[in-house]
């Protein structure tokens, strides 16, 4: 069983995954990147902030005598999932499944945010829900409007024509259809993140026949990947 594990964390899997770990008795450290403000913090050590690259982490990784480097990272945090691939020859991915469609959905596969702007015609009242960073292209386009929903506000102002709304998930069916209903939602734009705690807006978005403009996960080193925190800390324990 290693001796250190650090964990690049930042979501729920990543949190159980300490909270396990630790109570096995392996020193494990959780590295946030501090993009969200007042996280909730797993058990073990905590550090916040980047590494400084490549370099930076590998550094670190020989400083702190890390046995493990897991990266539970979100699925679309590429750079950091590359920069890890990089830095250890010792390192594992705990990555939930990605979301599938039904028969009945109403999906646009797209690539990244410029088609999926792409993909919305114009009068769209679109509830998005791809994060804070990221919402700038599309409500610069005057002809859309509707809801941006984040965790914590954007850095620049939302126009008349869209409501911001600032929630953490999970997020439940019911609340979800009554978000669209209240605001007339007619397009829903996410990425695939997968995960049980906010798969609510797809069943609402296919209860209402509602198209979804679905922006898929960006590509990644190929690491040894897992994708339940049973799994993956099981694999941990056996080294």
């Amino acid at each position: 069983m290693p001796r250190k594990v650090l964990i690049l964390g930042g979501t729920k899997e990543a949190r159980m995954l300490a909270n396990r770990l630790v109570r096995i008795g392996i020193d494990v450290t959780s590295s946030f990147a501090g993009v969200t403000e007042n996280p909730i913090l797993p058990e073990g050590k905590v550090r916040v902030g980047g590494f400084g690259g490549v370099e930076g982490m590998r550094e670190y990784l020989v400083a702190e005598e890390i046995d493990v480097l897991v990266d539970a990272t979100h699925p679309f945090a590429a750079v950091i999932s590359a920069h890890a691939s990089e830095a250890s020859a010792n390192v594992m991915r705990l990555e939930r499944p990605a979301w599938s469609p039904l028969p009945q959905d109403r999906w646009i596969d797209v690539q990244d945010n410029k088609a999926a702007l792409a993909a919305l015609p114009s009068g769209s009242n679109v509830l998005l829900t791809i994060g804070r960073k990221e919402v700038a292209v599309f409500i610069s386009r005057s002809d859309l409007s509707g809801v941006g929903r984040m965790i914590e506000p954007p850095d620049e102002a939302l126009p008349e024509n869209w409501h911001l709304v600032l929630q953490r998930p999970p997020f439940a069916m019911a609340d979800e259809l009554a978000l669209m209903r209240q605001h007339g939602i007619t397009h829903l734009v996410t990425k695939n993140a997968g995960g049980r705690e906010t798969a609510a807006k797809l069943e609402a978005a296919r209860s209402l026949g509602i198209p979804v403009v679905m922006i898929a996960r960006p590509l990644k080193p190929k690491v040894e990947t897992y994708t339940t925190v049973d799994a993956i800390a099981a694999a941990i324990a056996s080294r």
